[in-house]
């Protein structure tokens, strides 16, 4: 075993070995920590740094803990990474951004989320086979790390903290207009100044400020409470949104249905692309790869079984609020099914119910994506791509307590001062990017690791990923030109942080390069190891 360790014993002043399954035999890799960031080892020109992958089985062997070497803890089942995934999906696009998608797309809006779904399925397979071969905290980042090299993991890691945190602010934006659909039953209602963000009216968006807190409370105290938590929420939004189904047919009008397309294709294509953001949830079940039990059979699960809950229900929402009220009613509509149901059944006290549950699963879809946010930081983090600070895991609570309360503020402070719509497209460009690159890590696994063990496999391979691919390049260049600016300023603030702090903090591109070509040779050639350890 010393000597698969001493290639790196120049570079890493406190190291251990853990044993890893890769392809048939089983590796012997050092774990990284933070003395891998020394000095002693030239880091190599810019190009060269970019292109350095990191070993699959390094990944694994450092996952579980962050800085320190606390470790996370594993308590999640399927079940719970199953609701972490429908929790983070389910609401987002049918209690929040009606308003906004089907004006796009008119009474076909039902098309524009079976699109997006068609869309998000396709890379929900290439996640799925990922997460099984990565089972790490650092999703889609972790996945261009290990195939596409430091450069392109970083831009990854840099989209994925746009989709997350602004993710969730976009989705706590929309609680304020709940809360006064909730008071106004008792003749009570919050003014604008306190229920919209500037721009909308108000002032600041208090009821999103408190929901986004809150969920970082309940973070900061444990995952595994949390996890529970959002199970019970899951059932309640689960069970109002059938709720409203049933009352909504009630008044269903087929007329409602024609024309079809009144914005055309184009129309339909626009909204697509808005409510994709609707379909991130999948994405942050496979950032609790580090506090599963089983990561390598319940993740792929978790994230098939996901896909399949959330857009059946989104699509018979879709067309049982269209088939009750006519689609030009939903213009700056925002809490568009709590009025329906008010409408409809003249009851306010049904208004009132659905209106809380609406608010609690605001609340979950805040918690459980806020949660995958706080994970991916703690996965570039120990990688040296951003502070420390967002690696370290509490002894107490075995949760990254600073990096979520950090991420919580910011996020706060972001709902309540930014509208809805730039949020939802600003969401939705990062997210298409992120899902385009880990199609594209599949198809390079499947090409230069074929000899890995795989729990999931893409079907129809390789169609599917290069569909994948394609679908999400379609749906980006159907945004408008406004968020491809905000996209391009993002990546410019991105590409500064890496120069400035990336690149110099890289535990990576601190191995010397000898140092990094044993390590990626002998992780990734079972005959080396078998010959070092005979």
């Amino acid at each position: 075993m010393h000597k698969v360790e001493s290639c790196l014993t120049a570079v890493l002043l406190d190291t251990g070995t853990t044993n890893y399954l890769e392809g048939t035999s089983t590796v012997t890799v050092p774990v990284t920590t933070k003395e891998q960031t020394t000095e002693s080892a030239a880091r190599p020109r810019l190009g060269a740094q970019l292109l350095r992958r990191k070993p699959i089985a390094q990944m694994v062997n450092e996952a579980g803990s962050g800085e320190g070497g606390t470790p996370l803890v594993r308590s999640f089942g399927v079940l719970q990474l199953t609701m972490i995934s429908v929790g983070a999906t389910l609401g987002t696009g049918i209690l929040v951004i009606l308003g906004e998608s089907v004006p796009l797309a008119g009474p076909a809006i039902w098309i524009s989320f079976v699109i997006a779904g068609l869309a998000a399925l396709l890379s929900a397979v290439s996640y799925a086979e990922m997460a099984g071969l990565v089972p790490v905290a650092g999703s889609s980042y972790s996945y261009a790390y290990a195939t596409m090299g430091e450069g392109m993991a970083w831009i990854c890691g840099w989209c994925l903290v746009l989709e997350y945190a602004v993710s969730v602010a976009a989705v706590a934006v929309g609680a304020g207009q709940y809360v006064n659909e909730t008071l106004a039953v008792f003749g009570q209602v919050l003014p604008d100044a306190m229920s919209q963000p500037p721009g909308d009216g108000g002032l600041v968006n208090i009821p999103a400020v408190v929901i986004v807190l809150l969920a970082m409370v309940l973070l900061v105290r444990g995952a595994r409470e949390s996890a529970w938590i959002n199970t019970a929420i899951v059932v309640i939004k689960v069970g109002i949104l059938v709720f409203f189904c049933a009352v909504a047919f009630t008044a269903f009008n087929a007329g409602n249905f024609e024309p079809l397309l009144p914005m055309g294709a184009a129309g339909v294509s626009a909204a697509a692309s808005t409510v994709f953001f609707s379909y991130i949830g999948f994405d942050a079940a496979s950032t609790a790869g580090e506090e599963a039990r089983n990561p390598k059979r319940d993740l792929p699960r978790a994230i098939m079984l996901s896909m399949v809950i959330v857009t059946s229900i989104y699509v018979l929402v879709a067309v049982a609020a269209v088939g009750a009220r006519p689609w030009g009613w939903f213009d700056g509509t925002e809490a568009a099914l709590v009025q329906i149901l008010e409408e409809t059944t003249q009851q306010p006290w049904i208004a009132l119910v659905f209106a809380a549950g609406a608010v609690l699963a605001i609340a979950s879809i805040v918690l459980t994506v806020l949660y995958g946010q706080t994970r991916i930081l703690l996965s570039m983090s120990r990688d040296g791509m951003v502070p420390r600070i967002f690696g370290r895991v509490s002894r107490r609570t075995g949760t990254p307590v600073a990096g979520t309360i950090i991420v919580g503020i910011a996020v706060a402070i972001t709902a309540g001062l930014v509208p809805l719509g730039a949020l939802a497209d600003a969401t939705s460009i990062g997210t298409l990017f992120a899902f385009a690159l880990v199609n594209v890590a599949v198809i390079y696994l499947r090409q230069n690791r074929p000899d890995l063990e795989r729990t999931f496999r893409v079907p129809l391979y390789p169609l599917t990923p290069v569909l994948g691919t394609l679908m999400c390049a379609f749906l980006m260049a159907n945004l408008g030109a406004d968020t491809w600016i905000v996209f391009g300023a993002w990546m410019l603030v991105g590409t500064a942080i890496y120069l400035g702090y990336g690149r110099r903090n890289s535990r990576v591109a601190a191995l010397s390069e000898q140092d990094y070509r044993d390590l990626t040779t002998r992780a990734a050639s079972p005959e080396l190891v078998k010959a070092d350890l005979s």
